[in-house]
């Protein structure tokens, strides 16, 4: 009995410990992405203007219209993007569908073949093709995960990408016009809450990497401040070259 009881305690050690981080990122890092996007770019655009010394109504609408700009960029681009491989994962999957109908002993071959390749013994591969060839559409299933590395019931939605998108970037594209909104009429309550917005964004990427929170918000405040440092002083260099 406390063999047992030992065998169950490190079993159920090594379940809790036994985890791995999202390596794939889930939701979170296109979110984050988009809207780290939406800020650096906003922020370098808004930057650039304001170096060329303008009124802060300038850079409100310079601001208002980056925002507007970008986010239907974004979800226009996320939206064709994923339309468009939908479209060629559910042509590829016909092909695997047909072929499945006309040469069911084929395809069962096949998947046969790649369980020995993979070190499963001749026979016991045969019987495992063979029974999981019974059913036709997790016969699909399997060929598609093992042929081609996708899940026919997890194919990612335009719609939701694109909108996703365009509110992540709007989010993050905001940020440095927001005081403006608020009634300021200097540069650098935009850039304190658009740093602020860069290094917490970078410290939330931290959760799907390896790095610590405090190295990624640096590095992406670092980033993101060189982008409007150098937009900054192109503004200025156009704006005394124009005027």
């Amino acid at each position: 009995m406390a063999i047992i009881e030992t065998e169950a305690t490190l079993h159920e050690a090594h379940r809790d410990n036994h985890t791995h981080r999202d390596v794939n990122g889930g939701w979170l890092r296109p979110a984050v992405f988009g809207a780290m996007d939406g800020l650096v770019s906003n922020l370098a655009l808004m930057t650039g203007v304001a170096g060329g010394a303008v009124s802060h109504r300038t850079i409100v609408i310079t601001g208002l219209a980056g925002l507007a700009a970008g986010a239907f960029s974004m979800a226009a681009g996320e939206y064709t993007s994923v339309a468009s491989q939908r479209e060629l994962v559910e042509a590829e999957l016909d092909v695997e569908r047909r072929e499945l109908r006309k040469h069911p002993k084929d395809e069962e071959r096949e998947l046969a073949d790649l369980y020995e390749a993979r070190g499963v013994e001749p026979e016991l591969a045969r019987e495992v093709a063979r029974q999981l060839s019974r059913d036709p559409e997790q016969a699909l299933e399997i060929h598609a995960r093992e042929e081609l590395g996708i899940d026919p019931g997890d194919l990612p939605s335009p719609s939701v990408a694109a909108v996703s998108s365009f509110g992540s970037f709007a989010l993050g594209a905001l940020l440095p016009v927001l005081p403006y909104l608020l009634g300021a009429t200097a540069l650098w309550p935009a850039l304190v809450l658009a740093f602020i917005g860069l290094f917490a964004c970078g410290a939330v990427v931290a959760k799907v990497t390896a790095r610590s929170w405090w190295f990624s918000g640096l590095r992406q405040l670092a980033l993101g401040g060189a982008a409007a440092g150098v937009t900054y002083a192109l503004g200025s260099l156009f704006g005394t070259a124009v005027g």
